[in-house]
């Protein structure tokens, strides 16, 4: 298969009802083909933590560097959340970007990148975001250093007609109209790698626009709704790459 038959292999597993408490069969079955996709490149840890007495799992892939030198090269995370909200199935919101996951996966298993890859499926993200700051306060208690946070948010809307793209009070007069670029959403450590980013995003013929958040995002909350939020509270350089949900896509979830 090709990468768009892959992709739409993973979409046709993961886009069914599965919140972990009103569908909790659904979000097993996929909570299951994310760990069996994932283990096909190396051993896939648990993360656990604990909401309302409840168990939930992050699943992780650590994949190696080109060169092992860990002293040297933090590792790169990539994440995105596997659930949904409940009576939705989640296409856009984010079965779009766990099939993304799996495929980099795939990408970075069999081509080493220069920095380490972490790549994370995060639970309850619906429920205010709770899987990834979870990780990212493991993470932070450990001392663990990142080179980069990125987290996929909703990969698969797109709407080319004019004034089919909303805005935040006061952007619409710095971006497109028209719904059809990938955004990356950054604090300001990322400055640098989102423009790098970006650049090679475009050259593969995929319009993106770049929007440089200040203090944790706090001044458009419309920043914060995915789980680079967490990673921003704590210090981490993290972005989003997104469709911009709501802002563009009225199906939403």
């Amino acid at each position: 298969m090709d990468l768009k038959e892959r992709l739409i292999t993973h979409l046709s597993q993961i886009v069914r009802d599965r919140d972990p408490y009103m569908a909790s069969g659904g979000h097993f079955y996929v909570q299951e083909y994310i760990r069996q996709e994932l283990e096909q490149w190396g051993s896939v840890e648990i993360h656990k933590f604990q909401v309302s007495g409840k168990t939930h799992h992050n699943l992780i892939l650590n994949l190696p560097a080109k060169e092992a030198r860990p002293q040297q090269f933090a590792p790169i995370l990539i994440g995105s959340h596997y659930d949904a909200v409940p009576g939705s199935p989640g296409a856009d919101d984010n079965a779009t970007g766990v099939a993304v996951l799996l495929e980099l996966a795939r990408a970075f298993a069999t081509q080493a990148p220069t920095h380490p890859v972490r790549l994370v499926a995060f639970d309850m993200e619906e429920y205010g975001l709770l899987g990834s700051a979870a990780y990212a306060a493991y993470l932070k208690e450990q001392q663990q250093p990142l080179r980069l946070m990125l987290s996929l948010e909703m990969l698969g809307y797109c709407d080319r007609t004019p004034n089919s793209q909303w805005y935040p009070p006061g952007l619409k007069y710095f971006y497109p109209n028209q719904g059809d670029f990938i955004a990356l959403v950054g604090n300001l450590p990322t400055i640098l790698d989102f423009r790098h980013l970006a650049r090679f995003i475009r050259q593969a013929g995929i319009p993106c626009q770049c929007l440089p958040v200040p203090l944790r995002g706090v001044i458009v909350p419309q920043t914060r709704l995915s789980d680079h939020a967490p990673f921003w509270d704590q210090g981490y350089p993290a972005l989003m790459v997104t469709d911009t949900a709501f802002l563009r896509n009225p199906h939403y979830h």
